[in-house]
């Protein structure tokens, strides 16, 4: 029993350790946020100031069950085939051409995935919502924008949930499109470290969410902060990172 004190007392002092760092982490950066990263296997599991009754619009994270979506529907057969721009000058100059399914995910094309929303409609959408347990499963008025500033709402715990979900291959969709999927998601890979990830930014939610893989281990991670100013935006991947260093998961 006593032995079993010790080491309840060093995790618990191990873990008040970490998130100590993370904090500082986060306050050296001027960021309020939440983060969570966990193992594949769930045995461990690191968190900074994570509250399961806060949730966020998911912003173009949502892009990742939303591809899933519109390939299920046949929307899109060939995930080469053009994204026909339809000529309209936006502020943001790479969307102001074709794209492909991966440049629409890459670039969180919004005009891209706004056209295969009107196709898919609010109906199909929330049978979606509800077969993968996504979020609070809510549309709201504006099928083209609900997951930017409509009633769709996400945990960083939810985040967690559906990536383990996409990762395993557990989701009502053809094996074809989660493959096609993780292609498109794959952001970096090098002899150390591959990581399928997606950003988002919709006013002050910012994210960083997706998995990696180093020697051999996978990890989950979905880092919500609050946006103040555009440089803030660097920092959804950069305290991510950061924090694997610190706790010496990649180098």
């Amino acid at each position: 029993m006593k032995y079993m004190l010790v080491v309840l007392w060093a995790l618990s002092a191990n873990i008040h350790a970490v998130e100590s760092q993370i904090e500082s982490l986060y306050k050296a950066n001027n960021i309020y946020g939440s983060i969570l990263i966990e193992s594949a296997n769930g045995k461990q599991r690191y968190q900074y100031n994570v509250n399961n009754k806060e949730s966020f619009i998911p912003a173009s994270t949502f892009k990742i069950p939303n591809t899933l979506i519109i390939l299920e529907e046949g929307l899109i057969k060939d995930p080469a085939e053009a994204i026909v721009w339809d000529g309209v000058e936006r502020e943001y100059t790479p969307w102001n051409k074709d794209q492909t399914l991966k440049t629409a995910f890459q670039y969180s094309c919004v005009w891209c995935y706004q056209r295969y929303a009107k196709m898919v409609g609010d109906a199909k959408y929330h049978e979606y919502l509800r077969s993968f347990d996504y979020g609070n499963k809510l549309t709201g008025s504006e099928i083209t924008r609900f997951w930017l500033d409509g009633e769709l709402r996400v945990s960083v715990k939810d985040q967690i949930s559906f990536l383990r979900k996409l990762y395993e291959g557990n989701l009502p969709v053809q094996e074809q499109h989660i493959k096609t999927l993780k292609d498109i998601m794959l952001s970096e890979s090098n002899n150390k470290v591959k990581i399928w990830s997606k950003t988002g930014w919709s006013g002050k939610d910012g994210w960083y969410v997706g998995y990696l893989i180093v020697n051999e281990q996978t990890w989950f991670f979905a880092n919500h902060i609050e946006i103040n100013q555009y440089s803030d935006l660097a920092l959804r991947k950069k305290l991510t990172i950061d924090l694997f260093k610190i706790l010496k998961i990649v180098q």
